[in-house]
């Protein structure tokens, strides 16, 4: 166990999302009292304190070999309450990771940005006026980032602005959630129900959801706002039937598709669920883009994950798409699935290599509490942190020499290793929306049972969540609700942009 005690500052959530680099979340607590008593092990003191020069934080981590000590002072932080709180927060994120990654002996790729956009904060420092040089230097002094992570970032972060800026507050993108799968993959922490078993709730929830659909491009048309970008998500959108299907673009393609859409897009991610006709069908309806999800092209490692289907089914239905004139398909693919290797990994690229997708989306595996995964770890045929950084290093490599590019980055809680999620794509087939939602600069309209919306106030340098119920139950029985709440949204939005 690590023992914590906090003085002078309340953010226990900041301490804990660098601790938990060292160890598992589980094992950090935080005391009320200052002096550790004997034989407690590991114990941590963060404090912060002001004085009329600026700000000093001081770390010591005590163990068996003696404490290392670690203090930092800082300029005076500036800007609105909300603004220094940030500061004082990234202030005590610093100084606790040098005392660390001396303590510890090991450094953290990202640093100090935990979160989950660090690209984000990239496009907040170069708004500022920011040369790239500039950039780099301070993302290693202050965020301390290892030099490739910030050339990473940073390259990724000129690629976004050619798509993301300027901001159009006219403009707004639309998530939509199918929460149904064939099977619940093993790792999976997202809102999704088996079709084997809810499967009679599909119709029910589609007309709860194609009034939602229905209110939502009311309320925009009525602003005169339009869609940036469509992307129906699950869950696996094409668990529903073929008349479902139909349904379903018909109402998204009346409210959302207009001239000014630049992309639409379709989850085709499980190949048991796709067959000519439903490509056809998708095709027919506008969309641009269309994800066929993999994860592995190893049959063991599918079926210990809890896929139905093999690595030839992938390739048919890829085959299908192509043939439905599908010209823009993305593929995912995961490394550190449990009882993969480095091997496993290059058969999975080669496979996929012959195919030419446009996209390939690289994720490393995120063992969440909400997922299966999580309550079989201890059994499970872990992948070493070490073997998934091999892993990564090989795929981003095999990519580039492909002639992919990476175009958007984001990163997740419990993930193996201080690693990070990886689109890849040829030029000209970055997904837009995979960059809108990432970096937050565009209000996000959240529909169906577990979206989140999300209204983007630049102004302000902030955002407000909105989350319709997670459970499929409630997320029906509020119906008329989240109706009225969606409409409020599109006001809020108005509102806030001036519009």
């Amino acid at each position: 166990m690590i023992k914590v005690f906090a003085e002078g500052h309340d953010y226990f959530y900041e301490v804990a999302d660098i601790l938990a680099n060292y160890c598992r979340r589980d094992e950090i607590e935080f005391l009320r009292e200052k002096v550790p008593a004997k034989g407690r092990g590991l114990f941590v003191h963060s404090k912060l304190a002001a004085d009329k020069d600026g700000v000093i934080a001081k770390c010591t981590i005590t163990g068996e070999e003696g404490p290392v000590v670690q203090e930092d002072r800082f300029e005076p932080a500036d800007g609105n309450a909300l603004e220094v709180r940030k500061q004082y927060k990234r202030y005590v994120k610093h100084n606790l990771l040098k005392a660390a990654e001396r303590f510890f002996r090991k450094g953290l790729p990202w640093g100090i940005l935990t979160g989950i956009r660090p690209v984000k904060m990239i496009h907040k420092l170069m708004d500022k006026g920011l040369g790239q040089e500039e950039v780099l230097k301070h993302l290693a002094e202050f965020y301390r980032l290892d030099p490739k992570k910030a050339r990473l970032g940073m390259d990724i972060a000129l690629t976004e602005r050619k798509f993301i800026f300027p901001n159009d507050p006219g403009k707004v993108s639309i998530y939509i959630s199918i929460p149904f799968c064939p099977t619940r993959c093993s790792y999976c922490s997202f809102p999704s129900n088996q079709i084997t078993r809810w499967g009679h709730l599909t119709e029910m929830y589609l007309d709860c959801l194609t009034g939602e659909i229905k209110a939502a491009g009311t309320a925009l048309k009525s602003k005169g706002i339009t869609c940036d970008t469509v992307y129906i998500g699950g869950g696996t959108p094409t668990s529903l039937s073929l008349e479902q299907m139909d349904r379903l673009l018909g109402e998204v393609r009346c409210a959302f598709i207009s001239p000014d859409t630049r992309e639409f897009t379709v989850e085709a991610g499980r190949p048991d669920t796709l067959d000519g006709e439903k490509l056809e069908l998708i095709k027919r309806y506008g969309a641009t883009r269309i994800s066929i999800n993999p994860q592995t092209m190893n049959a063991s490692t599918l079926e210990a994950i809890g896929r139905k289907h093999s690595p030839e089914d992938i390739v048919r239905a890829f085959d299908l798409a192509r043939q439905s004139g599908h010209n823009n398909i993305n593929m995912d693919i995961i490394m550190g699935l449990p009882g993969e290797n480095l091997g496993m990994v290059m058969h999975t690229l080669e496979h996929i290599g012959v195919l030419k997708p446009e996209g390939i989306t690289v994720h490393t595996l995120a063992v969440k509490r909400a997922s299966r995964l999580h309550e079989e770890a201890f059994d499970a045929a872990m992948v070493e942190e070490s073997e998934v950084e091999a892993m990564m290093k090989c795929a981003r490599e095999y990519l580039q020499r492909m002639g992919m590019k990476p175009y958007y980055l984001y990163r997740q809680k419990y993930m193996v290793g201080n690693l990070e999620n990886i689109g890849f794509c040829f030029p000209g087939y970055e997904g837009i929306y995979n960059m809108q939602i990432m970096e937050e600069r565009q209000t996000v309209l959240g529909l169906g049972a577990g979206a989140v919306s999300k209204l983007v106030i630049l102004s302000e340098d902030r955002l407000e969540r909105i989350q319709n119920p997670k459970s499929l139950q409630h997320y029906m029985d509020r119906g008329m609700d989240i109706v009225r709440e969606k409409e409020e949204v599109v006001e809020r939005h108005c509102h806030a942009n001036c519009l």
